[in-house]
């Protein structure tokens, strides 16, 4: 079996010390964690964590049995890049007088479909939605103008298929 990309999405309850589990289990096998997210969920008072990793599906199979053994953990699914819709973000930090001196950044923003988020007197602060290849893109292209700072999230994802997680807590609550 070839390592492909995955997205194991995991609904849980909110607890201290959950992710360091979580992460132990990736840690284990020597399989690292390409990006990572945790936000509230869809459902009330549940978390969901995305984490991406390059593996092989035999592997993920484990992993998902095993982050479901957790006590907090309610479900957790896993999917391919095709099974899901998928962004990241970033954002870019430029001195402001190159916003007003070098066109080729506003040709830049306007091509890679960026938007501004502030311009003060020092700087002016460039988002970023889309996919790594894009971000990265944009980061090669404003790179020789000089960053001075960049960050860049974790993925965010949703199914394409519909996750019976919250029929299956229904079904707890009877």
């Amino acid at each position: 079996m070839e390592n492909r990309t995955f997205t194991i999405s995991v609904y849980s309850e909110n607890n201290v010390g959950l992710l360091n589990r979580i992460s132990g289990i990736f840690l284990k096998r020597h399989i690292n964690i390409l990006s990572l997210n945790v936000s509230e969920s869809e459902i009330d008072n549940v978390s969901r964590f995305i984490i991406v990793v390059e593996t092989t599906e035999k592997w993920v199979k484990n992993i998902v049995g095993q982050i479901e053994k957790q006590i907090e953990v309610i479900k957790a699914f896993y999917h391919t890049d095709e099974e899901t819709i998928y962004l990241e973000n970033a954002l870019f930090k430029i001195q402001s007088n190159l916003l007003f001196d070098e066109k080729q950044i506003q040709n830049i923003i306007k091509e890679s479909q960026s938007t501004i988020v502030t311009v003060s007197r020092d700087f002016f602060v460039i988002s970023k939605s889309g996919r790594r290849s894009e971000i990265e893109e944009v980061h090669a292209k404003l790179k020789p103008y000089g960053i001075m700072q960049f960050v860049r999230s974790g993925r965010i994802s949703v199914s394409k298929e519909k996750m019976e997680v919250s029929t299956l807590l229904e079904e707890l609550k009877l």
